[in-house]
């Protein structure tokens, strides 16, 4: 593929993060930030995509992208979220949650917080113990992150105290969390169940559960529809992608064969829903478009970067949501994309945002799409 960038940066990349756009931005995105794992001294890295002011015959930008500045990492990687434009929330394999800030006056990165074994087995005060953090997710000021230890934390920026802890949520672990609304949350887990959590209640208890069927297959990734909160896909350690409608039932609504080992992470468009996006173990990254119409393209690229206008329609609307909810969406529409044909090691981390991808591998790589819907 043309459109990508790739720079190879000897560290195997376990996170990719775009930087949020300011809410009025018409801009693309234009830095992004990526932890490693697996490394003797694992980094987080803040990058610029590359030269803006050489734009090709075409329109396409030039050149590869362009470290800022990077910082140690105690741990490896297991996800990264930004807090806000210059703060990024870290989950390290040694259980510890740490807020880096980065100062774009001076392209530097320092440690703003630090939450020691917010996650750990046995006591939280023993000088081993800790247990991997595996999830993360930032609704600003708050912070929740999940674990191997199966604890779920709730973490405000700038409180030195976790706010809430549920000690024992789950007595498996823990692989991933995504906010349904500012008070409930919802965690996938190793034996294949989601669970629902309302924060407002005391009680320690999920307010709801789901699984699939029998199988129990580890589920490692969530992520909820930007408009539709009640639709939620899931990947997991079949490969497999489902889709949930968490109104009803108790299983998925879809169960779509995927990718041919464990799926790392599945992302919805956060402007135009209609098209997922899934990168897996097996090296592959899997772009799924149900848009009712493949020839229209959507509007933000015709502006630059946001969606205002293409789901003004409430017709539009219920076509994107019966698409995900339609109990065989494949027969319906869909176009199914992978946009790495021959890549061979694992494909750990994605992020999208207007029409820019950006994603990172075992092959110490990190690669930038900036014209995903060409």
């Amino acid at each position: 593929m043309e459109d990508v960038c790739a720079k190879f940066v000897s560290q195997k990349i376990s996170k990719t993060r775009w930087r949020p756009l300011p809410a009025a931005a018409l801009q693309p995105p234009d830095l992004f930030a990526t932890g490693s794992w697996d490394n003797e001294d694992n980094r987080i890295s803040i990058w610029s995509v590359g030269d803006l002011g050489n734009v090709g015959l075409n329109g396409e930008y030039q050149g590869e992208p362009q470290l800022l500045c990077d910082i140690r990492h105690n741990g490896d990687v297991m996800d990264m979220q930004f807090l806000d434009q210059e703060r990024i929330v870290v989950a390290s394999s040694t259980g510890t949650v740490t807020v880096f800030r980065h100062h774009q006056n001076n392209q530097t990165l320092s440690a703003n917080q630090r939450w020691e074994k917010a996650h750990y087995h046995v006591d939280q005060d023993t000088s081993c113990g800790g247990a991997a953090c595996t999830g993360v997710i930032c609704n600003n000021p708050e912070i929740v992150t999940v674990g191997e230890d199966g604890r779920i934390n709730l973490f405000r920026a700038d409180q030195k105290d976790a706010v809430r802890t549920i000690d024992n949520a789950d007595s498996s672990t823990l692989h991933a969390v995504t906010f349904l609304r500012t008070t409930e949350i919802l965690t996938v887990n190793s034996i294949g169940q989601l669970k629902i959590w309302d924060l407002r209640q005391q009680r320690n208890e999920p307010s709801q559960i789901f699984s699939l069927t029998g199988d129990r297959v580890p589920l490692h990734c969530v992520d909820r529809h930007p408009n539709q909160q009640h639709v939620v896909a899931t990947g997991g350690q079949d490969g497999m992608l489902s889709v949930w409608d968490i109104r009803q039932g108790t299983m998925p609504v879809s169960l779509l064969n995927a990718h041919e080992a464990e799926m790392w992470e599945v992302h919805f468009h956060p402007s135009n829903p209609d098209h997922l996006f899934t990168c897996s173990e097996d090296g592959s990254l899997w772009h799924w478009d149900t848009s009712t119409d493949v020839a229209e393209k959507p509007s933000f690229l015709h502006q630059g970067g946001r969606s205002t206008t293409y789901f003004s329609h409430n017709t539009i609307n219920q076509s994107v949501v019966s698409a995900w909810l339609s109990n065989d969406p494949t027969k319906d529409r869909m176009e199914i994309t992978n946009l790495i044909p021959n890549q061979t090691l694992s494909v750990n981390s994605l992020d999208i945002l207007g029409p820019c991808l950006v994603y990172g591998t075992d092959a110490e790589a990190i690669y930038v799409n900036r014209q995903l819907f060409a």
